[in-house]
């Protein structure tokens, strides 16, 4: 059975998908999340010290238990990108976009000529060391990856409408601690809700796909109930550290 790329999954799904990031460098956090019934993660490059060498095996064993795999890279450079693309991976963010240039610059080299610079490597994981045709190769390449910017500062998001408008772009992601950040305003603030709707309304309109991070449950029904397609919840490390602390708090409040 062919497998389902993210960016048709979104899609087709019709509810939020709901996933989480990955931050530790070890195999058996991404066995866990799949057994948990998360629908997506998202290997952090930007804040958290995971080699290629980890994301190549990672994606591997995600992919194998059901899961799809996002990769937020280290910055805009672009200099993993083709990589990460050859190792299969279904999508990736790129982070601190700011500017309609720096989107068609990322999204260019995720599409294959003559919409983009990606190179052809057919005999990479993504083309199955060569058993994929090369037509099936490039359509899946440039269908179904998701291929998305982080939009994180007041310009960025006030220019929405334009970074949308570039060719390829299948994805948008709302960084809303940075924003928070470079605004100085907090999340609860009017003008950053404003911000949100602006975002999500421009998502809406061209049917790119928008998704945000959040901590808790409730917030991600909420950001699904606003009219995020894809949220991711927590994080390994996070969830780990929750679930220790309220083992150690319960067991202090009453000694075994």
């Amino acid at each position: 059975m062919a497998r389902l790329g993210f960016a048709r999954r979104l899609a087709s799904s019709d509810r939020c998908l709901i996933g989480t990031w990955v931050k530790i460098p070890a195999l058996e956090p991404v066995e866990i999340l799949a057994d948990a019934g998360f629908d997506f993660i998202v290997i952090d490059q930007e804040h958290a010290p995971l080699t290629f060498e980890f994301v190549y095996q990672a994606t591997v064993v995600a992919q194998g238990a059901g899961l799809s795999v996002l990769v937020r890279v280290p910055d805009r450079s672009g200099s993993h990108l083709q990589r990460l693309l050859d190792a299969g991976v279904d999508g990736v963010l790129v982070p601190r976009v700011t500017s309609v240039g720096e989107a068609s610059a990322a999204v260019r080299q995720m599409l294959f000529s003559p919409g983009g610079d990606r190179g052809l490597g057919l005999t990479s994981r993504a083309g199955r060391w060569g058993a994929t045709p090369r037509e099936e190769y490039v359509r899946f390449g440039d269908e179904e990856v998701m291929r998305a910017v982080q939009l994180e500062d007041r310009a960025a998001i006030e220019a929405v409408d334009e970074i949308l408008a570039v060719p390829g772009l299948n994805g948008v992601f709302l960084g809303m601690g940075d924003l928070q950040l470079s605004s100085g305003l907090p999340q609860s603030d009017p003008e950053i809700q404003k911000l949100v709707d602006r975002l999500l309304a421009a998502a809406q309109l061209r049917g790119v796909p928008a998704g945000t991070a959040v901590q808790t449950a409730e917030q991600a029904r909420q950001a699904a109930d606003r009219g995020y397609r894809y949220v991711m919840v927590s994080n390994d490390t996070s969830l780990l550290r929750s679930a220790a602390a309220s083992v150690v708090a319960d067991l202090r409040s009453r000694p075994a």
